[in-house]
């Protein structure tokens, strides 16, 4: 187990899957009405799912990425392994998956770093993983959450490091630097806690920017998310994901894609040198408060 499986020194392993438009009905990505078909059963959904692990598994794609919250993306990644050994999985614990499966639900999921939820969510994992999980991240840290200052999750989470699953954090938010420096210092016993830091960057919202190279610098992998701003760039989506690949301190830039056409032209990043001029950054505060009110669909 763990992330460093991952051969970074093949090209196509520098692009993850990420499983947060598939898992589940709803999604804040734009398009989705385009991309899914209106029936999207508990079964349609894991067809779909099914089907872009597969058509990423055949060109060459090795790292899957899903979360506790993301509906069954989970139970679906973990349904298709089978005959899989070679591929590195990572997940995340934090929110909790409450829409019921509803497009419509007012609430799609809640979130809560406390130790109990911890618990809770690292046994729902490794029950459906077992020892095919290779990371696991807090899902969308910020600076404020108790996930920072809290030594007995610190040592819940080192126990769970100790058992071969390299331990990580995403975050979220303006002020996502402000929370990769905090979790770059926090130790257990006089050891770095995580080895694995996923953000948000791209071309609209590049802020972390220098806090995800100090990471790398310090010898942490670092995973972008989130690169085409949730459907905002996907005109221009190989363009920004060979930009993200660029960057000198980056090792893995998901995409998010919902289908084989979207993946296929994701994976053409891997052909593009000079992504050429792209779109000019947002004030932080400005494109989150846009990303908050993309409609679920």
């Amino acid at each position: 187990m763990g992330f460093d499986r991952l051969d970074l020194t093949v090209p196509v392993h520098r692009i993850g899957l990420g499983l947060a438009a598939l898992g589940r009905p709803a999604y804040i990505n734009l398009g989705r009405d385009r991309d899914l078909p209106a029936e999207r059963s508990v079964e349609a959904m894991r067809r779909r799912t099914h089907e872009v692990l597969d058509a990423a598994y055949a060109a060459g794609v090795r790292y899957f990425d899903a979360a506790r919250s993301y509906g069954r993306a989970e139970e679906f990644l973990a349904s298709w392994l089978p005959g899989h050994r070679d591929v590195v999985v990572g997940s995340k614990w934090g929110y909790t998956y409450v829409a019921g499966w509803r497009v419509d639900a007012k609430v799609h999921e809640t979130k809560d770093h406390s130790v109990g939820t911890f618990d809770r969510q690292v046994a729902e994992s490794l029950e459906l993983f077992g020892d095919r999980l290779d990371l696991y991240q807090i899902h969308s840290l910020v600076p404020d959450s108790t996930a920072l200052t809290d030594p007995v999750l610190h040592r819940h989470l080192a126990d769970l490091k100790s058992r071969g699953v390299t331990v990580g954090v995403s975050t979220s938010g303006p002020r996502q630097g402000d929370a990769i420096r905090a979790a770059l210092a926090i130790e257990v016993d006089g050891v770095p806690l995580f080895e694995s830091f996923q953000a948000t960057w791209n071309p609209l919202e590049p802020s972390a920017g220098p806090a995800l190279a100090a990471a790398h610098d310090a010898g942490r992998h670092v995973i972008i998310k989130e690169a085409v701003a949730n459907g905002r760039l996907a005109d221009r989506d190989a363009e920004v994901l060979a930009h993200a690949l660029a960057q000198p301190w980056v090792d893995v830039v998901l995409s998010g894609a919902a289908t084989t056409a979207q993946l296929a032209s994701n994976l053409r990043a891997l052909e593009i040198s000079d992504p050429g001029p792209l779109p000019a950054a947002e004030a932080p505060p400005d494109y989150w408060q846009q990303r908050a009110a993309l409609p679920w669909s």
